[in-house]
């Protein structure tokens, strides 16, 4: 059992320590502390070569982050032997770098740029002192827990396996210490089923051979069961088996006569039944199978309900699997991961080390791994191609100092180049457009047209199942809202929006009660013509005073050019408040390519026989953004090609589960290695 385990700065600031006994804990807090005659003894004098040190009793054991000037150290009772503490150093030095890299960089240099001002020691001491360090941390007491536990079970595993090495042998030996008269009736019993075996086998096959003209044909090939020797041909070895008639399916009765209505109900496989649904309760549906309470928004103080924020971090997933590969590293693995902890990135810049002005053929090699890089992020190739090269570009001519000073400039440079074309050129604030638009003056011969927002994208991208989510949220800030089924092509997408429309109407303001009366679908069946039903379901929104129209579109391949002709009819026929563009969060390349054509023929399309130019994209809509995990190139991508921001992503099968994105949560996950 450890007794305590602590990691510190270099300078003297302790970042996380933990004492295990009360003994060990008020042992911590006295300079006769072990790891205090460690730091005086052995780390000042500089006698760091040493594997271990011994003090009181203790034994001390110790390991460094030299990159990060970091230093591990564990303290445990001496007479103990603890075999797994080398390992849980290294696995403590991989996994506290790993999760929380960015901030101790940081706070490096902040260091050191205190001491290069040459501050005083009271306003160093301050400025360290206003570091929260139990905030930055948090979480890692978990970690440690659970790491220390998975090697305390695999080092008393081992210790088990070592303390009876003799049970083995006794359980193998049988074969080897019996005599060959005991082991000779198994293996010929054994030689004597195979060679049964292989007879009946091969009757059976020229049976099989010798009835194919025969009666039994084609049909007895097919039951035959090859190798099975259950052969039912006359004359096999097979016949004294027992024959099993398997069930059959039972057939369905088809006759001349009118079905009666108990058959017409056995028949019906439809979804309207209540009774059918998922959740349902005797006269409602569950409304916790509705919405997710922990990705639900929150309310400002003016009462609007905002969506969560999606946030870039060590969830649980990525941390057990960094304490599972942590586990599963040897001793053997250690001086690789001794050798640098900047990652991926890190060691890109570490080529460009040296105090010297930066050339093109300098930054070349750079350059192409950078590229490497961003396209693991699932960036579109042309992307990363301008991404770097703009990166390249800011760089040419530059002067940097020591390796500290180059990972910093090009980790600025890149994370400057993404952020301004990730930075929104219009506003994704919908509710303020919305409200605008409601609010504005007009003539007393006039009505208010309803804000209207169309959803256009491929197929199976999720646009129906993303319409009910911005649904849900209109509805939870006091909008009456009118969904238009515009998909008259698709089986079951009318009747997918009647589903979604009952659902919603069951959900009240505050996520519970009745909200009849705030969402409508407004249909008009397969076939028709989508541009005219928008038009209709607009005008039905502005005769009963419905606050917006969300109007779903059928999905459509790019390159299909009568679909996109279509498209662009409903566009220039009904001119929406908003388009945006639902598309996957998984795609790369193509991303780009659906984009630029659907922009394209938007712009191209619909504005042929109208005065000015045509509409294109106004938004995207990113759907199954929690299955890439910290590959969110597409989000520049689509960004990179439009223009246009990215208002919102979906992250779940809830009405729920909807987020907003920050630009530096997107930089943050596209340069974590």
């Amino acid at each position: 059992m450890l007794d305590h385990c602590s990691i510190f700065h270099k300078g003297g600031l302790v970042l996380w320590s933990r004492s295990f006994t009360p003994a060990a804990s008020q042992l911590a807090t006295s300079t006769a502390s072990p790891v205090n005659s460690l730091i005086r003894d052995a780390l000042i004098e500089g006698r760091t070569a040493d594997e271990k040190y011994e003090k009181d009793g203790y034994a001390v054991k110790w390991t460094f982050v030299n990159d990060l000037e970091l230093i591990f150290v564990v303290a445990y009772q001496r007479i103990l032997q603890l075999t797994y503490v080398d390992d849980l150093l290294a696995a403590l030095k991989t996994l506290f770098v790993k999760l929380f890299e960015p901030f101790l960089a940081t706070f490096v240099a902040s260091l050191h740029a205190v001491n290069s001002k040459a501050v005083a020691v009271s306003n160093a001491a301050s400025e360290a002192t206003s570091w929260n360090f139990a905030k930055a941390f948090e979480g890692w007491d978990a970690v440690f827990d659970k790491l220390l536990r998975g090697l305390e079970e695999k080092a008393a595993v081992d210790r088990k396996s070592r303390l009876r090495p003799s049970t083995r042998p006794a359980i193998e030996s049988p074969s080897t210490g019996s005599s060959d008269v005991d082991t000779a009736p198994t293996e010929s019993s054994a030689i004597a089923i195979d060679e049964q075996q292989i007879s009946r086998n091969v009757q059976a096959l020229k049976n099989r051979l010798r009835g194919r003209g025969g009666r039994h044909g084609a049909k007895a090939m097919a039951r035959t069961d090859s190798g099975s020797g259950r052969d039912s041909h006359p004359g096999s070895d097979s016949d004294t088996t027992v024959k099993r008639k398997t069930k059959g399916k039972t057939l369905r009765k088809w006759g001349d006569e009118a079905p009666t209505e108990s058959d017409m109900a056995s028949l019906d496989f439809s979804y309207d039944k209540l009774s059918d649904v998922e959740g349902y309760q005797g006269g409602s549906l569950d409304v916790q199978a509705l919405v997710d309470e922990a990705s639900l928004g929150t309310r400002t103080k003016d009462g609007l309900y905002e969506v969560k924020d999606w946030e870039f971090g060590k969830n649980a997933s990525e941390t057990d699997a960094a304490i599972s590969e942590a586990l599963s590293s040897t001793k053997t693995a250690q001086p690789a991961a001794a050798s640098g902890s900047l990652g991926a990135l890190g060691s890109i810049f570490a080529r460009l080390t040296g105090s010297k002005v930066l050339t093109e053929d300098d930054l070349k090699p750079v350059l192409e791994a950078m590229k490497q890089h961003l396209m693991k992020k699932n960036v579109a190739k042309d992307i990363a191609e301008k991404v770097c090269e703009g990166v390249g570009e800011s760089l040419v001519g530059k002067k940097v100092g020591g390796f500290q000073t180059t990972n910093a400039a090009v980790r600025q440079a890149l994370s400057n180049s993404i952020t301004r074309i990730l930075t929104p050129k219009t506003s994704t604030d919908l509710l303020l457009s919305i409200r605008t638009k409601l609010s504005s003056p007009l003539a007393s011969t006039q009505q208010r047209m309803p804000y209207s927002i169309t959803f256009v994208g491929v197929n199976g991208v999720g646009k129906s199942t993303n319409l009910s989510k911005v649904c849900f949220w209109l509805i939870q800030n006091g909008f009456r809202v009118l969904i238009a089924a515009c998909d008259t092509f698709r089986s079951g997408a009318v009747e997918q929006l009647r589903v979604h429309v009952r659902n919603l109407g069951m959900l009240g303001v505050n996520g519970a009660g009745d909200s009849k009366g705030r969402v409508e679908l407004y249909e008009r069946g397969y076939g028709k013509d989508a541009a005219g039903i928008a038009k209709e379901a607009i005008a039905y929104g502005r005769d009963n005073d419905f606050d917006v129209v969300l109007i779903d579109t059928a999905g459509r391949m790019q390159d299909n050019e009568p679909l996109m002709r279509a498209l662009a009819k409903l566009v220039s026929v009904n001119n929406p408040d908003k388009i945006l563009f639902v598309g996957e969060a998984l795609v790369g390349n193509e991303a780009v390519d659906q984009l630029t054509k659907f922009d394209r023929a938007l712009r191209d399309f619909s504005s042929s026989g109208a005065v000015g130019k045509g509409r294109g994209i106004d938004g995207m809509l990113v759907t199954k953004w929690d299955t890439v995990d910290d590959k969110v190139g597409a989000a520049l991508s689509m960004t990179y090609v439009t223009g246009q921001p990215i208002v919102f992503v979906g992250t779940g099968q809830t009405y729920t589960d909807l987020r907003q994105l920050r630009v530096a949560n997107v930089v943050q996950a596209i340069l974590s290695d």
